[in-house]
């Protein structure tokens, strides 16, 4: 397998557009990632495109073509990508295996959602399965997650809350979040109940956005730009209904973090920074341990340190995470590589992380049962 690095990003500020179609939302970042990356049309290979509700929302049929044709790239394989919460960063890594292979040597990612519609409803598992119709839905899912964390482990809901807190004063520093505005402990603990102990301010904005990022062979990537990134592990891993029904922990996001260290050769100790699928407070507190930056059980008091936030030893969703910057779907987990990116390229301004070398992006998607249906992890270094 051949060295892959990123030569380009781009991405739009996440929050409503309501005046921009989906297929011009999702062109936006493809130009800016092609300007970024000293890049011309005719030189893109390949093209994928992630999206994981414009079909049921707005009848997008192959939206990748469209998206692609209207940025001025053709006559190329253009494969759109549907995988949950890990669209994006699913649609990443094909185009990862496929220029790591030799298949390809220029591949271009693009993710974009619209959630901000009328009677969005919540998400589920699909309204076929039982468990869904009897009220498993997303945010009671996580909610006994985050119960039987607390009761296990001795978690707080004031320790859940700080992360709400930390992200948002993240968020505060980025102007492509869209929430920016500071909260308190207090404001998430008082704010109108989801699914107990999680309230509104622990559950992730319905979002609408974009974001690309452009793969190139490692032997050609300095003749785009003298700074590319090195994509040095893309994994994607699904989950399995085998184990015992534990809701504490997610069996797949251990396995895929543990396969991402090694294939990039590197640890937990190595990293400078992360973005995880904070789509739940408790979620983060839960990959907090999976990504390995503190023992099972201590995420609730990792978070209370303040290691995870800028100036501490582990800043984590340093862009705001879902919960502040937003959680357009489709877009998410290419938008997490693009964080990277310019924290890797010392190009993320107020909310730089000093002298960044590895950051590592953690995404999941369709949380069931004892583990999630798919989670990836891509690791970045300079």
């Amino acid at each position: 397998m051949r060295e892959v690095d990123i030569i380009g990003v781009g991405m739009t500020r996440f929050g409503k557009h309501l005046e921009t179609s989906f297929m011009d939302l999702a062109t936006l970042p493809i130009l800016e990632a092609m300007k970024d990356g000293g890049i011309r049309p005719a030189e893109i290979e390949a093209g994928f495109c992630s999206y994981a509700l414009a079909g049921d929302l707005h009848g997008v049929i192959t939206g990748g073509q469209t998206i692609f044709w209207q940025a001025g790239i053709s006559r190329i394989p253009i494969i759109n990508v549907e995988n949950a919460c890990c669209s994006g960063s699913s649609a990443l890594y094909l185009a990862w295996t496929g220029v790591a292979s030799g298949l390809y040597d220029v591949a271009l990612v693009v993710g974009a959602e619209k959630m901000v519609v009328p009677n969005f409803g919540l998400l589920g598992g699909g309204d076929t399965e039982l468990d869904i119709l009897e009220g498993l839905v997303t945010p009671a899912s996580f909610a006994m997650r985050a119960q039987r964390h607390m009761l296990q482990y001795g978690t707080t809901a004031e320790q859940l809350a700080q992360v709400a807190v930390k992200n948002r004063l993240h968020a505060g520093l980025n102007p492509l979040s869209q929430f920016r505005e500071p909260i308190t402990v207090e404001d998430v603990l008082n704010a109108p109940m989801i699914a107990d102990p999680l309230t509104r301010l622990s559950c992730c904005p319905n979002a609408d956005g974009a974001a690309a990022v452009i793969l190139c062979a490692g032997t050609r990537a300095k003749h785009y730009r003298s700074d590319p990134i090195r994509l040095a592990a893309s994994v994607l891993r699904t989950g399995s209904y085998q184990n015992p029904l534990d809701l504490v922990p997610w069996e797949t996001d251990y396995r895929t973090c543990k396969a991402a260290y090694e294939q990039a050769g590197l640890g937990p100790e190595d990293l400078d920074g992360a973005e995880c699928h904070d789509a739940f407070t408790i979620a983060e507190i839960m990959h907090y341990e999976a990504m390995g930056l503190c023992p099972a059980g201590e995420g609730g008091r990792l978070v209370e340190s303040g290691a995870t936030r800028l100036g501490g030893r582990i800043p984590v969703n340093t862009s705001g995470g879902l919960l502040s910057k937003g959680h357009p779907v489709g877009a998410t987990g290419v938008a997490q590589v693009v964080e990277g990116v310019r924290q890797l390229r010392g190009e993320a301004g107020e909310r730089q992380i000093p002298d960044a070398k590895v950051f590592l992006a953690q995404c999941m998607g369709g949380d069931k049962d004892a583990d999630a249906r798919t989670c990836t992890v891509n690791v970045l270094t300079r």
